[in-house]
């Protein structure tokens, strides 16, 4: 029964251990008074999954200003906020959004500035760049879900 007990947390430690290891911490930060800015190095990417305002009247955006190059420098904003509250603001929306992923690879300092009457919630994690180079990918990818809708018997067109 020891041997057992012992083998089962050897294994539980490596897979502590692995989780770890190879996946990058996630941070949040909320964002009310002072401006958050990410510097990304050449050879890291920034994955944001989670971007989301509550209050103000203006959106929350995430503004990124490509270094090296003269002729790719200059500064994009790349995400908007989802409001999270449904305000009547010139910005309120009757319907939730859908999710998003971004990623953005360095050399890039990323900038989300605060909102006057806003809190700001964003998430988001360092990855090495394996691809290297020094390209700068933004990359802006909603992901909507499908509903397939499937008929089990196929039925008539009226009228036919």
């Amino acid at each position: 029964m020891k041997l057992v007990i012992s083998r089962y947390s050897a294994v539980l430690f490596l897979l502590i251990l692995t989780s770890v290891v190879f996946a990058g911490p996630f941070r949040s930060k909320i964002i009310t008074t002072e401006p958050l800015v990410i510097h990304m190095p050449d050879d890291r990417l920034l994955k944001i999954t989670n971007f989301s305002q509550e209050g103000g009247i203006e959106r929350g955006v995430v503004a990124v200003t490509l270094g090296g190059d003269t002729e790719t420098g200059g500064t994009a904003t790349v995400l908007t906020a989802t409001r999270i509250d449904f305000s009547s603001g010139s910005n309120s929306q009757n319907f939730p959004e859908i999710g998003y992923l971004v990623i953005i690879a360095g050399p890039a300092d990323v900038t989300v500035a605060p909102v006057s009457g806003a809190t700001l919630f964003i998430t988001y994690k360092k990855e090495p760049n394996e691809g290297g180079g020094g390209s700068n990918i933004v990359l802006a990818s909603p992901t909507p879900t499908p509903i397939i809708i499937f008929s089990p018997t196929p039925t008539p067109t009226p009228g036919l």
